[in-house]
């Protein structure tokens, strides 16, 4: 875990937690979407092999194994990569998963490479692209770990993630394992589309969107918004774009 940029960045976090597997306890880089890439660190574990290109769509497995409060706070990369999505600024991404939690990086790293090339994702601006790598540089990480881990690399950079909350720290998106194996109690759609909402959120606050609230009663809610702490007439909406290529914001939260 790199943790050299720790003590400076913590003077710039910024915390904003939700309830029970909500979007997001995050503390935000100041340097913003533009970084450049990081260079990766080998895995340290090997996983199962997958295909060399995730296809667009994957759904989760059926029964997603329990998720243990606690584990080593060791990871295994995703071995499996893919081309890149989207036109523009194409940031480099790899996939991570504590180790022994019974879920499978490379299942995680095509469903995640799913999400951020859906029409309906980020890609639709046409300015924001994405490539799921194994090695190389980078510029962020996706790591899903448990809640104890989430809570202590959450926490040296600031946030209080209270074993409940995802967070966005430094060039890592970390996502909760409890959160992702089986959705939350406030959202009642498929446990796919919660997991995309994670992702979508997450990656909306890297490539340098913030918050917004509900646009209207009745409308789709943003997937920059924190839906999860209520949707104050709004629709539960996963995606930030429609099939159609429009966006479907609401106004800034200040």
């Amino acid at each position: 875990m790199r943790l050299l940029w720790l003590t400076a960045f913590a003077l710039v976090a910024v915390l904003t937690l939700l309830v029970v597997c909500g979007n997001d306890g995050a503390a935000r880089s100041a340097a913003g979407p533009g970084t450049q890439p990081r260079k990766t660190r080998e895995a340290q574990e090997t996983p199962e092999q997958a295909a060399s290109q995730p296809p667009d769509d994957v759904a989760p497995s059926p029964s997603a194994p329990p998720t243990a409060e606690s584990g080593p706070g060791s990871f295994v990369t995703a071995t499996a990569s893919g081309e890149a999505v989207g036109t523009g600024t194409i940031r480099r991404y790899k996939v991570e998963v504590e180790v022994g939690t019974g879920v499978s990086v490379n299942s995680a790293a095509a469903e995640i490479h799913g999400i951020l090339g859906d029409r309906r994702g980020w890609t639709a601006n046409g300015r924001d692209g994405f490539r799921l790598v194994a090695s190389g540089p980078y510029d962020f990480e996706v790591k899903s770990a448990t809640p104890d881990t989430v809570d202590r690399i959450c926490g040296a950079a600031g946030p209080h993630t209270r074993g409940e909350v995802n967070c966005d720290v430094g060039d890592q998106v970390i996502v909760n394992l409890k959160c992702w194996n089986t959705g939350s109690p406030q959202f009642s759609g498929p446990l796919h589309e919660y997991r995309a909402l994670i992702i979508n959120h997450e990656v909306g606050h890297r490539i340098g969107h913030g918050h917004e609230t509900c646009p209207g009663p009745g409308l789709p809610a943003p997937a920059m918004m924190q839906q999860i702490d209520g949707l104050r007439g709004c629709r539960a909406n996963t995606w930030p774009y429609d099939s159609h290529g429009k966006y479907l914001g609401g106004p800034r939260v200040a």
